[in-house]
């Protein structure tokens, strides 16, 4: 993973931190951490961002909005 990629998974995460559970807080944190160090993510830490990210990042059921305009 590019740091690229690194840093979008953690800017939107960002956004939900308040949500997060004790565990995936310091989690978030130590990633944050290791993201000013300039560090690389290994696998397994690459492999639980992913995780919160898939967790908060729910896609929008567009279905919802097929009553707004005329078919």
């Amino acid at each position: 993973m590019s740091y690229r990629e690194q840093k979008k998974y953690l800017e939107f995460l960002k956004s939900h931190e308040r949500k997060f559970d004790r565990k995936e807080l310091e989690d978030y944190k130590m990633f944050v951490k290791r993201q000013k160090d300039d560090e690389d993510f290994d696998s397994v830490s690459l492999k639980r961002l992913k995780e919160l990210y898939d967790k908060y990042n729910v896609p929008v059921d567009r279905s919802k909005f097929d009553s707004f305009f005329k078919k």
